[in-house]
């Protein structure tokens, strides 16, 4: 008689699933801090012009983007004149005011003053239609705007 007895089944131990929760939200944090989600699909060309005297923008959370220019290669049904997009969509020059009174309504009171209005404009769009934008922006009231370009000379080298 012996004091050890085998297992007379071979079978394996359940595996512990105890730390697997832990581990699923360590992960579920890691993606949301490590993620970064794209504002906007752009619909068209934008090669920003090079300009030699760039100031970053402190908070961009207070920026509202205009962009201009012609449409890219998937968007050629829109012609080839530039075009404004707001947001995910052309617009026309009528659309800016609209535009700009739902982003002042989606910040705080406080916030408005502050407002910044980056225009992100390809470098081979005409001035017509820039001219057209700020002119909307002026009927609205918004005064503060800043044109978005790639640091380098005007010539295009660094």
């Amino acid at each position: 008689m012996s004091k050890f007895k085998k297992k007379k089944s071979g079978d394996l131990p359940a595996v512990n699933t105890a730390s697997l929760p832990d581990i699923v939200f360590m992960l579920l944090f890691f993606f949301m801090v490590a993620t970064t989600m794209r504002e906007t699909t752009l619909k068209i060309e934008n090669n920003l012009p090079f300009a030699d005297q760039v100031e970053k923008l402190d908070k961009k959370g207070l920026v509202m983007y205009i962009y201009a220019g012609k449409p890219s290669a998937n968007y050629t049904k829109f012609g080839t004149e530039a075009r404004i997009q707001l947001n995910d969509d052309f617009a026309s020059v009528n659309d800016i005011a609209a535009f700009i009174a739902a982003e002042r309504a989606d910040k705080r009171e406080e916030l408005i003053p502050f407002l910044t209005t980056a225009l992100k404009v390809d470098s081979d769009a005409n001035m017509g239609l820039i001219g057209d934008i700020k002119q909307e922006l002026r009927k609205v009231n918004a005064l503060k705007i800043n044109y978005t370009t790639k640091k380098g000379t005007v010539l295009g080298r660094n």
